[in-house]
């Protein structure tokens, strides 16, 4: 029998993000910086839109003006190659490839391909 996949908010995932950069010395900051420069938020807008609890899919839809340059994010998340997933809202998961980065110690204009 097939399930639906289970759709996170990106509110819940968001603390694991900055969980995870913190554990390894890195900034909630540096975790909002990626987010902003990946989806085009501003720092009030992202806090409100984290505060809405939205779904990823929402919050990515709902995104300003998300970075051209999120396409040049390649790599591998979880064993899988980012750039060869062919639904769109998984092929955002190049969101989770940059805190990897920042968390594996990458400088900032290197993560924010700059």
């Amino acid at each position: 029998m097939l399930t639906k996949p289970r759709i996170y908010s990106f509110a819940s995932v968001y603390p694991l993000y900055v969980a995870k950069a913190e554990r390894k010395g890195r900034t909630k900051a540096e975790v909002d910086e990626i987010v902003r420069w990946f989806t085009g938020y501003s720092q009030d807008a992202l806090d409100a839109q984290i505060a809405r609890g939205l779904d990823f899919d929402t919050f990515l839809v709902e995104a300003p003006s998300p970075n051209p340059a999120r396409a040049n994010i390649k790599g591998v998340v979880c064993g899988v190659r980012v750039e060869d997933i062919a639904e769109p809202l998984m092929r955002e998961i190049r969101l989770d490839k940059l805190i990897d980065e920042l968390a594996k110690g990458k400088a900032m204009a290197t993560i924010l391909r700059g």
